[in-house]
C-alpha cells in the first residue's frame, strides 16, 4: 500500500524553493563584494611587495657600481661649494686646486692671478639679484658669451619685394642694408671686505654676505653705465649717441620730442609731449614699449591728467607689476637725468630690440688678506658690455621749446 502511494507520487512536480527576502539578498550581495575586495587587496599587496624587492635589488647594484646619475650634478657642486667656503674663510685653496671647476687666471701669462670661480649657488644668487633690480638689464636683451665681444647683425632696410605681372618685366628690388654692431665686454669689479674674526665665525653665512655685497656694487655700476656709459672701459649707454629732432632722425642717432617749455613741462597741456613721445616710436616697436625715468620725473609725470581730468598714470594692481603710463610699463632708473633745461629725462622704446647686454657667465673671486689688515679683501670681477643695437627702437623726451 505504501509502495503504491510512493510510485503514484513520482510524477508530481517538486516543491518550489521559497523566495528570499530583500534584506537577505542585500546581505548576500555585500558578502560577495567584500570577498572580492579582500582578494583584490591581497593581489595588490603581493604586487607591491614584489616591486619593493626588485627596487631593493636594483639599489644595491647601483650602490655597488657608483652613485645614481640624478645626483651627479649635486655631487660635483657640493665639493666645489665646500672648497670655496674654505677658501673664503681661511685662504685654503687646496680643495679648489683639485677640482675640475678650478678657476683660471684673467691673464693667460700668469696662472695664479685670476682667483677662483665662484661656486654655482653663489653665482646664481648674484645673477638673480642683478635681474631683480631696477636696471636696464630687466628690459634689455641679455646674452652670455665666451668671447671678448658679441656681434649683432642688423638689417635696417625694408624687405626687397615688388609687384609683377605674368608677362611684364620684373623690377629689381632694393639692396638690403646690413649693419654689424660689436658689443665689447669690459671688466666690472667689486672689492667688499670683512674682518678675519667674522670669517672665523661658523654661523656667519659668508657666501650669502659676499653675494649681496657683490650684487649691490655690480648693480650700481651697471645701471649707471647702461644709461650714461661712454664706452671707455665700460658699456655704451642709451644717452651716448647724437640726438636730433625726431623729424630729422637717421640711423646712428636718437630722435627726440620736445616738452614745449625751456626748463620744464609745458604749463598747459603738459601731457601732450608724452603722447607725442609714444607715437614718435614706430608701431612695430610701440607694442613692446617701456618708459624709463628717475623718481623725480615720476613725481612730476604721475600728476598729469588728460583733457577729461583723468590721470595718465596707473599703479600696478598686482605684486611685482610695474606702474603704467598711458598703458605702458614704467622702469624707474635713478641714473636718468632730472627734468631741466636741455635734459633728456624720459626714454621710451622697445629696449629688448634696442639694447643688448653681453656678459661672460663666469665670476671670479681673489682673496687678499694683506692689503687691508686686519680685514680681508675679496676682489670679484666679471666681464660685461652693452650697446644700442637698434637706433630706431628708442625715442627721448627733451626739455626744450623745440
Amino acid at each position: 500500500m505504501t509502495e503504491t502511494k510512493a510510485r503514484a507520487g513520482e510524477g508530481l512536480p517538486q516543491a518550489q524553493t521559497p523566495m528570499q527576502s530583500p534584506a537577505a539578498e542585500a546581505k548576500a550581495a555585500m558578502t560577495g563584494f567584500l570577498n572580492e575586495f579582500n582578494r583584490f587587496q591581497d593581489e595588490v599587496k603581493s604586487t607591491l611587495k614584489h616591486q619593493e624587492e626588485r627596487l631593493t635589488m636594483l639599489n644595491a647594484k647601483t650602490m655597488s657600481y657608483g652613485r645614481p646619475a640624478l645626483s651627479a650634478r649635486a655631487e660635483v657642486e657640493v665639493p666645489h661649494q665646500k672648497a670655496f667656503n674654505a677658501y673664503l674663510r681661511s685662504g685654503d685653496d687646496d680643495g679648489l686646486r683639485g677640482l675640475s671647476l678650478e678657476g683660471k687666471a684673467m691673464s693667460s701669462a700668469v696662472a695664479a692671478d685670476g682667483g677662483y670661480l665662484v661656486d654655482p649657488q653663489t653665482a646664481d644668487r648674484i645673477r638673480s639679484m642683478l635681474l631683480a633690480t631696477s636696471s636696464l638689464r630687466s628690459v634689455a636683451t641679455v646674452v652670455q658669451v665666451e668671447a671678448s665681444s658679441f656681434d649683432v647683425i642688423v638689417d635696417r632696410s625694408e624687405v626687397g619685394s615688388g609687384w609683377a605681372t605674368e608677362t611684364g618685366a620684373q623690377a629689381e628690388t632694393a639692396t638690403p642694408i646690413i649693419e654689424r654692431i660689436s658689443v665689447k665686454l669690459h671688466e666690472l669689479s667689486a672689492m667688499p671686505k670683512a674682518s678675519q674674526r667674522l670669517l672665523d665665525d661658523s654661523a656667519f653665512d659668508v657666501e650669502g654676505w659676499l653675494a649681496e655685497k657683490i650684487a649691490t656694487r655690480f648693480t650700481r655700476a651697471e645701471a649707471a653705465a647702461f644709461i650714461n656709459g661712454d664706452g671707455v672701459d665700460k658699456p655704451k649707454g642709451i644717452l651716448l649717441p647724437a640726438k636730433v629732432a625726431n623729424a630729422s632722425w637717421t640711423w646712428g642717432q636718437i630722435g627726440y620730442v620736445p616738452t614745449g617749455a625751456a626748463a620744464d613741462f609745458a604749463a598747459t597741456n603738459a601731457v601732450d609731449c608724452i603722447v607725442n613721445l609714444v607715437y614718435a616710436l614706430g608701431a612695430d616697436y610701440r607694442a613692446n614699449g617701456t618708459f624709463v625715468m628717475n623718481s623725480k620725473t615720476v613725481g612730476a609725470v604721475r600728476k598729469m591728467k588728460d583733457a577729461d581730468g583723468r590721470f595718465m598714470w596707473s599703479d600696478g594692481l598686482a605684486a611685482n607689476e610695474p606702474a603704467r603710463l598711458m598703458g605702458y610699463p614704467v622702469l624707474v632708473c635713478e641714473d636718468m637725468p632730472d627734468v631741466g633745461a636741455n635734459a633728456y629725462p624720459i626714454a621710451f622704446g622697445d629696449f629688448r630690440a634696442a639694447y643688448t647686454i653681453a656678459e661672460r657667465p663666469d665670476l671670479r673671486i681673489l682673496r687678499d688678506p694683506f692689503s687691508a689688515k686686519p680685514n680681508v679683501l675679496f676682489y670679484a670681477n666679471k666681464r660685461v658690455g652693452g650697446d644700442i643695437t637698434d637706433y630706431a627702437a628708442i625715442k627721448l623726451l627733451k626739455v626744450a621749446v623745440s
